[in-house]
């Protein structure tokens, strides 16, 4: 167990890839504060009480904290949820986002800042205020953030999340050298074509999935447990000297659409 008797927040840990790192972080070890928020989530609270039960039944302790996390004081709630529960915070991972896919002339510029306020400016509120816990506790920890491949491609459907995924990557680097000094290592994953709610039309339309298999070399989509055991990994004191990385977890994808 890479993880034994660490404390995690997951945000976006209700569904998909949260949902999948927070189980995993769990296998290996880990209590973890589970942040959703019911306004976004399809299943709402139901579905963050089954990734507690998830939790619960591989022997760690879970709670689940709704709240979104563009503003501010969700984040320090929810830091303030583990301390309470937990006695501090070991591991933060920032994988809150959403794509509500849009054209580029006519994007609403509400839609605009809710992707930027979901996926860039709440990734900064939450690894600001988990770094602060973790500067505090002087033992170091471990931040992962979710990217996306979309960071490094265009998407003419994408124009708003793109942007915000790059930032993330960006944000990553600048902490990685603004934390380094506390002993907090700070990565992100950069998952791509991965079998979740966002990317529903895709992988269950038989032609756009076997288009999309064709270009990745390992021949299939990604699943939300393979970017959560990298991101297990990044937290782990295995990647104890890993520090400011971005990890393509695409299955080969990226460099094929070289």
């Amino acid at each position: 167990m890479l993880l034994e008797g660490k404390r995690a927040i997951v945000t976006g840990g209700s569904r998909g890839i949260g949902r999948g790192i927070a189980t995993e972080l769990a296998r290996q070890g880990a209590d973890v504060v589970i942040n959703y928020f019911a306004g976004a989530d399809r299943g709402g609270d139901s579905a963050a009480d089954e990734v507690v039960a998830e939790v619960e039944a591989l022997g760690r302790r879970a709670i689940a904290v709704n709240g979104d996390i563009a503003d501010p004081g969700v984040s320090r709630d929810l830091v303030q949820h583990a301390v309470e529960a937990f006695g501090g915070v070991d591991i933060l991972a920032s994988n809150a986002g959403i794509c509500p896919f849009h054209s580029f002339l006519d994007m609403p510029t509400e839609l605009l800042q809710q992707v930027v306020g979901t996926n860039l400016n709440g990734a900064f509120f939450a690894v600001q205020a988990a770094a602060n816990c973790m500067k505090d506790q002087g033992k170091g920890g471990a931040i992962v953030a979710t990217s996306s491949i979309s960071a490094l491609v265009g998407g003419a459907m994408q124009t708003h999340y793109t942007p915000t995924k790059a930032g993330v990557h960006s944000l990553m680097q600048s902490v990685a050298i603004a934390l380094g000094p506390y002993g907090i290592r700070c990565n992100s994953v950069m998952p791509g074509a991965i079998a979740t709610d966002i990317n529903k039309d895709d992988w269950s339309d038989p032609d756009k999935r076997a288009y999309l298999n064709n270009r990745i070399p390992l021949g299939r989509f990604g699943q939300p447990e393979d970017v959560a055991k990298v991101v297990a990994f990044l937290a782990s004191d295995m990647a104890g000297y890993v520090t400011g990385a971005s990890l393509l977890v695409d299955g080969g994808l990226f460099v094929n659409l070289q």
